[in-house]
């Protein structure tokens, strides 16, 4: 099962975020093929700064997918203010099942 995790930094803390990059991204790699897609959430300003991360994995629980956030990079230094999971499923798109 497909799960969306989203999480958003505490306000002010981009230099933690650019300071434990290279060690979130490790981890994400680490997932393989259960990563389905992953990457920063941006603000809307004219030189676009990430200020989260939304990712969608394919894990066996929910257990699974807390235990994922719980050990990201990121969130082992303290970065995140909130961190949300979901069930999520592809319905319309490429990743979506064909019809019929």
């Amino acid at each position: 099962m497909a799960f969306a995790i989203m999480c958003k930094d505490k306000p002010g803390h981009l230099h933690l975020r650019l300071e434990t990059r290279t060690q979130h991204i490790e981890y994400l790699k680490s997932f393989g093929d259960k990563l389905l897609v992953g990457g920063p959430l941006m603000d809307g300003s004219e030189d676009p700064k990430p200020y989260g991360t939304l990712a969608i994995l394919d894990f066996q629980d929910r257990a699974e997918a807390e235990s994922f956030a719980n050990n990201d990079p990121y969130a082992k230094a303290g970065l995140f203010e909130s961190v949300i999971i979901e069930p999520w499923t592809a319905v319309i798109g490429q990743w979506a099942p064909p019809a019929g």
